[in-house]
């Protein structure tokens, strides 16, 4: 069982899916299964995540979820394999994809850590009609990533030129990615590759330590010294990218061609039946998950970003329950609210030691977001029936009932895709 669970990573989508077939054929146990939760931002091998989408899906399907959502950066190249997958586990899917555009209000940093005036944002329920056309669409800004990927890749050498590491792009990065299977490279290839050069250059774990901390002024934490030091330790490249992460300005380029700007990016997705959401990050104090250094973001100018987001055409508002505090999810809540924008909840995967579910969703507070989840299921089937006017923000929709009552409607249509 265990080399088919491994075969979920194989080298083609077929391999994985007849594997995952195989796989719930001989598996006994069955997960137990967790109603009110869901997941709508898990991102696969075709973007960064040590996931393949099969076992990305599979992964959703044994931490209990009755739902997931793929969620790539500028790419949709794994999504069709993704909703097979979702289908032969017989969980809901959605479908979505992760882009950065220019936002340029006068607010400075938004939601991004590295870069000012660009915002983060998703196009969530995407039709499998229009899945290939919209991926075609995001290949021009997938090259002209990779073409900064290489200038970052240069800035990178030129500081470990000094400790005999130097990163190849082509050599060093591309094979890491699905970038020749229509994935994109990101800023997080550069750091897992930066992290194998350093592996392979300090076999001493003590000496690595040593150097992280001295030679490249980082803090490592007790507890990652421990994972660092473990020689069984299956995460160890995953553990060094997040040591490595805690600086980034000394070879991070702005983005500039390969981001659309806000708008043109917002009527193409709703094109394409999409909806876009704004990513909610929030201020980071003492970070939730440990993962986010304390840093600003747009909660002192949440009333005046929400009002633009909305100028901008933005329909919803997507987050992540465990990386805020209760008092910033309540505030978020209800400015949705009173700005009539859709919310969205997903937990970003992207490393293999952050878990699938959200415990927070157990909580009743915020269990409109099962209902927003099965709502987009519902979205992207009464499309696949239909057309983009099926939606449930088509204009003929939006004008006959209010968001709640869309919100029941759609739902009803997504709960009933795995009844």
């Amino acid at each position: 069982m265990q080399q088919l669970i491994e075969k979920l990573n194989a080298n083609t989508p077929e391999e994985r899916l007849s594997a995952l077939a195989e796989l719930l054929k001989v598996e006994k146990e069955k997960p137990v299964k967790r109603d009110n939760d869901a997941n709508n931002h898990i991102h696969t091998i075709y973007s960064f995540s040590p996931y393949s989408p099969t076992k990305a899906a599979y992964m959703a399907y044994k931490a209990g979820l009755t739902s997931a959502g793929i969620m790539d950066h500028d790419s949709l190249s794994g999504a069709v394999e993704f909703k097979k997958a979702c289908e032969i586990i017989g969980l809901g899917s959605t479908c979505g994809v992760e882009v950065r555009v220019k936002f340029d209000r006068g607010f400075g940093k938004i939601n991004h850590p590295d870069q000012p005036d660009c915002i983060y944002m998703a196009a969530h329920g995407i039709p499998q009609e229009n899945i290939n056309a919209f991926n075609e669409y995001l290949s021009v800004f997938r090259a002209k990533r990779n073409e900064r990927n290489k200038k970052m890749c240069q800035s990178i050498t030129k500081k470990f030129s000094a400790f005999n590491i130097e990163l190849d792009f082509e050599r060093d990065v591309m094979p890491l990615s699905e970038c020749k299977n229509g994935g994109s490279i990101t800023e997080r290839h550069l750091l897992y590759a930066l992290a194998v050069k350093l592996s392979e250059r300090f076999t001493d774990r003590n000496a690595l330590i040593a150097f992280l901390e001295n030679d490249l002024k980082l803090g490592v934490s007790e507890k990652i010294k421990g994972f660092l030091l473990d020689l069984e330790n299956p995460h160890f490249l995953y553990d060094l990218l997040g040591v490595l992460k805690a600086d980034t300005a000394f070879f991070y380029i702005d983005a500039d061609e390969e981001m659309p700007v806000a708008e043109d990016f917002i009527k193409k997705a709703k094109e394409f039946g999409a909806i876009p959401a704004y990513a909610y990050l929030g201020d980071v104090g003492n970070s939730v998950t440990g993962d986010k250094k304390a840093q600003k973001f747009e909660d002192d100018f949440l009333p005046q970003l929400i009002e633009e987001i909305k100028k901008a055409g933005i329909q919803a508002v997507a987050y992540m329950p465990t990386r805020n505090t209760v008092e910033q999810l309540e505030r978020l809540m209800k400015m949705c609210k009173e700005n009539n924008l859709f919310e969205i909840s997903g937990e970003d995967i992207n490393s293999p030691r952050q878990k699938f579910e959200c415990a927070a969703l157990a909580n009743p507070r915020y269990s409109h977001l099962i209902d927003s989840t099965w709502a987009l299921i519902g979205h992207e089937e009464a499309m696949n029936k239909g057309s983009v006017k099926d939606g449930m923000f088509a204009e003929k929709v939006e004008n006959a009932l209010s968001l709640q009552a869309r919100i029941k409607k759609y739902a009803e249509i997504g709960r009933k895709t795995i009844n």
